[in-house]
């Protein structure tokens, strides 16, 4: 049986929750990603920071991204997977939650990151279709 281990992108790097996000932003154009995982500094993960929540949430908002700190856009709870949970359970918290990119758990230590992406490479391609459509709807 396939886990989340088993394709998720390992070696994920977060950004600290009390880092400002024009250095958030410029870590995601170095590491050409579109997210972040935030984490605090115990080490947990926090939230997840977008290229989309920094325009929206403070370019938009005429904020200084400066002064803004990552933590500060981390909102809600966020949804995780276990490294040990298989496809399937993936797919109904990734289609339950409408979201592109599951933080990957194991304990409480952020060990990888599932994406859309890798879920289209390592599966059925009818349950990507499936997948695309819940999440884009």
């Amino acid at each position: 049986m396939t886990k989340a281990r088993d394709i998720m992108t390992g070696g994920v790097e977060c950004v600290d929750e009390n880092e400002n996000v024009q250095d958030a932003a410029r870590k995601m154009r170095d590491l050409d990603v579109g997210s972040l995982p935030i984490c605090g500094d115990d080490n947990r993960l926090k939230g997840m920071l977008t290229d989309r929540d920094i325009v929206i949430k403070v370019v938009a908002e005429g904020r200084d991204p400066a002064a803004t700190r990552a933590g500060e856009l981390a909102s809600g709870e966020v949804v995780t997977i276990g490294a040990d949970d298989p496809v399937d359970e993936i797919l109904r918290t990734m289609k339950q939650h409408k979201v592109r990119r599951l933080p990957v758990v194991d304990g409480h230590d952020l060990v990888g990151v599932v994406s859309q992406g890798d879920v289209a490479r390592n599966i059925d391609e009818t349950k990507v279709g499936e997948l695309v459509e819940a999440i884009s709807s």
